[in-house]
């Protein structure tokens, strides 16, 4: 087989899903392509049993041609982020994949994600950013929508621990992807985001805090990702970090590249640069979004460009 029609592996935490295929052709987007959706939500449906029972599936998808992404063009455009948090002690760097004990402020703001699909429950991972409507979630483009439909019930857990959500479950009341992935599932352009309903008064940011982002922010830094990896050798219970230097996807992508070994349900969760460990607040620059069957051991993460600031955009207006 050909080394670049060799399969992806995404890192989506699934009940049951079968893989799609991508076409080689480069889709135009068209005009009346929906790149938002109001999921339907179904009060009391996550119970801590049901968000135990999204069990994790890696699915596997054959890629076409690369679709070409010019990056690193435009100006930088960074958003500071919202709360700080109490000093704790370092850890690892790099790390391969642990258990984050440190604490700060990424425990609250990085979060497990819950949906259906097709029938299914499912999850992901998603983070807290900063906005102006204080409200918006960043995640995976197919942790929103996923070969050509939108989640339902989607719903984030800021700080999930084993079923419980100490921070509350927050719906969310909108659901946006990148322009390209929303039309054609571009893998370079797999980013999207969530408007969540306030809760208890609050909106979400004002109860958990939220990251800075960095758009346009170049390759090759020091990053940490984070996430709630499912399958094996993980359960899902802890937030899970990575943490080292960052390349540059050779083969298919034009993404950041990573060493880890996070698995199914971890797609969503932040890549920070400039990440301070004692107060667990970073700059987000990316999300976990898939690994090469053949690469194990390896995250990739698309590039926060002018695709993805349009995309806030809209999210962070609603």
């Amino acid at each position: 087989m050909n080394r670049h029609r060799t399969a992806l592996s995404v890192l989506l935490s699934a009940g049951a899903l079968v893989a799609g295929v991508l076409t080689a052709a480069t889709p135009s987007i068209a005009a009346d392509t929906p790149t938002s959706f109001r999921p339907q939500q179904t009060q009391g449906f996550w119970t801590a049993e049901r968000m135990r029972a999204a069990t994790p599936l890696d699915v596997t998808a054959v890629p076409g041609a690369a679709r070409a992404v010019v990056a690193g063009s435009a100006a930088p455009t960074a958003i500071a982020p919202t709360a700080a948090s109490s000093a704790v002690s370092p850890t690892a760097f790099p790390q391969a994949g642990g258990a984050w004990t440190g604490g700060g402020a990424v425990v609250k703001t990085s979060g497990r994600v819950f949906f259906t699909m097709g029938g299914r429950t499912a999850s992901c991972s998603g983070n807290s950013i900063t906005s102006a409507n204080g409200s918006t979630v960043m995640t995976a483009g197919h942790c929103v929508k996923y070969q050509g439909a939108w989640h339902t019930n989607w719903v984030f857990v800021p700080a999930y621990n084993n079923g419980s959500a100490p921070y509350g479950q927050w719906p969310a009341t909108k659901t946006f992807a990148t322009d390209q992935w929303a039309a054609s599932e571009d893998m370079n352009m797999d980013v999207g985001l969530a408007v969540v309903a306030p809760l208890n008064g609050q909106t979400l940011s004002q109860a958990v805090g939220a990251q800075g982002v960095l758009f346009n922010g170049g390759y090759n830094k020091k990053m940490y990702s984070f996430g709630f990896p499912a399958a094996a050798p993980y359960d899902g219970t802890k937030l899970v970090y990575c943490s080292g230097n960052s390349g540059k996807d050779f083969l298919l992508t034009k993404d950041h590249s990573l060493g880890c070994n996070m698995t199914g349900g971890s797609s969503g969760g932040p890549w920070f640069q400039d990440f301070n460990e004692a107060t667990g607040l970073g700059t987000q620059v990316s999300v976990n979004s898939f690994g090469y069957t053949f690469l194990p051991n390896r995250m990739y993460g698309p590039y926060l460009g002018n695709e993805a600031k349009a995309a806030y955009d809209k999210a962070q207006a609603s």
